[in-house]
């Protein structure tokens, strides 16, 4: 249940986010985007629907009658779909019991925004110190490796 921070400086956020969005349903994870713009998140609704390679990628907006149902649930609140994996995105956040729950959080990132990369390490301080294993992902070298890890401390 490791929370995986991505810093984006080269993919654009819509690539990332269908890229693990389509790995997560390939292992039959249903999955949660959370932004905090609702504008971001409908252009990504649309997106999800109308690109990429293959066919739509199952998706709802949160509101509807069938959020519980839906593989992966774009919105602002709650994962209520039973969600394997949250997308946060946009600044969204998500508390360690929640990440304790998943099998992944992903934390999104534009390294060229200074508040959302302080946003980030202060999610990687809270998460990790509630015990939450985190990971750090970066693409500097055009392709992602991850950077750095911090293991939660073994319970005694």
């Amino acid at each position: 249940m490791p929370a995986l921070f991505y810093h984006l400086t080269r993919s654009t956020e819509e690539a990332l986010i269908r890229m693990l969005i389509e790995r997560s349903l390939a292992q039959g994870w249903r999955v949660m985007l959370r932004g905090t713009d609702d504008a971001a998140l409908r252009r990504m609704d649309t997106r999800l629907w109308t690109e990429g390679e293959g066919s739509f990628l199952p998706h709802g907006m949160e509101g509807g009658p069938q959020d519980c149902d839906q593989p992966v649930l774009i919105g602002k609140g709650s994962a209520v779909n039973a969600a394997h994996g949250v997308i946060l995105t946009g600044g969204a956040v998500a508390d360690a019991d929640e990440a304790k729950g998943l099998e992944r959080l992903w934390v999104l990132f534009d390294g060229a925004d200074e508040a959302a990369v302080q946003g980030a390490r202060a999610l990687w301080r809270q998460l990790t110190g509630a015990g939450v294993d985190a990971e750090y992902w970066s693409e500097d070298s055009g392709k992602w490796v991850r950077t750095a890890e911090k293991k939660a401390a073994a319970a005694t």
